[in-house]
């Protein structure tokens, strides 16, 4: 519980949902907008609860004009079954505040427009932070799933791809079925800013990935994989096979021998501590 209090330090409001705060007061659409600004800190709190019970380091808790985000300062080398738990953490909270509103609703607690409104909402954000576009929570489910049978690299391309195809059906069945709804518009705007921004940032994710795999204080939960490469192959390309969940002892061979064999961690320090950045794998072996 004490944990639990302490995220509300951690809750930004952004300065738009101020304006659209007031317009909602000004059209006589503050419950609507209340009952929709709960759920999605609700939701939010789930991520963050979750992801303070497994003391990951929260950045913040953002409520924005269409929805909201839980920022943590954690860069994919967390077990990949934790972070199951935080991502599902925030849909599962719909599912109680939907059978409270319920129970409250059968014994006259909660008046009937408050109660369609609560449902409709909490189905909507449920099932809108599901699809399989990045950054949603759907589409973090499918970094996941790519990320058990991928190396970092390619399942951060394979997602963001897969999200952009996502995305434009939904915008196609947007146009069909409701194309002046301007909160749809802006939503969409937001996910194709989000994509552009992670897309151009691929290389950035992939080198912080790689540094808090370096510096990171507990990674002993890896199980071990063996990397087996060339001796010819460069560092670079060594470190791009690096995957979630796994510590690479690296194999080195040459004309289908073993050669020698690095820890990850010396691969590592040579690529952020020495600089050893255009090097052939091969050629560390002489160093370590």
């Amino acid at each position: 519980m004490i944990k639990l209090a302490g995220l509300i330090k951690y809750i930004y409001i952004h300065p738009l949902l101020w304006v659209v705060i007031g317009l909602a007061i000004m059209t006589a659409h503050f419950i609507e907008l209340s009952l929709f600004l709960f759920i999605i800190l609700v939701h939010e709190l789930g991520h963050a609860g979750a992801a303070s019970f497994f003391s990951w380091r929260i950045k913040r808790i953002a409520l924005l004009p269409f929805g909201g985000v839980a920022e943590m300062e954690e860069h994919g080398n967390r077990p990949l079954k934790e972070e199951m738990i935080v991502i599902l953490s925030g849909p599962l909270q719909h599912l109680w505040m939907m059978g409270a509103a319920y129970i409250l609703f059968q014994f006259s607690l909660l008046p009937d427009v408050i109660y369609q409104h609560f449902i409709q909402f909490n189905l909507m954000v449920l099932l809108f932070n599901l699809l399989p576009i990045w950054p949603l929570d759907g589409g973090k489910l499918i970094f996941l799933w790519l990320s058990h049978y991928h190396p970092f690299p390619d399942a951060h391309r394979k997602c963001l791809l897969l999200s952009v195809g996502s995305i434009t059906v939904f915008i196609i069945i947007t146009l069909l079925i409701s194309p002046f709804n301007l909160n749809i518009w802006v939503v969409v705007s937001f996910l194709l800013f989000a994509l552009y921004h992670e897309w151009k940032q691929g290389r950035y994710v992939f080198i912080r990935f790689l540094l808090e795999r370096y510096y990171g204080k507990n990674r002993a939960f890896r199980t071990l994989k063996p990397l087996v490469v060339k001796e010819e192959e460069m560092v670079i390309h060594v470190l791009e096979k690096f995957q979630r969940g796994y510590k690479h002892p690296i194999i080195i061979e040459k004309d289908g021998q073993e050669k020698g064999s690095l820890d990850e961690n010396e691969l590592l320090h040579a690529y952020f501590a020495e600089k050893i950045v255009t090097a052939r794998i091969g050629d560390l072996l002489y160093v370590y």
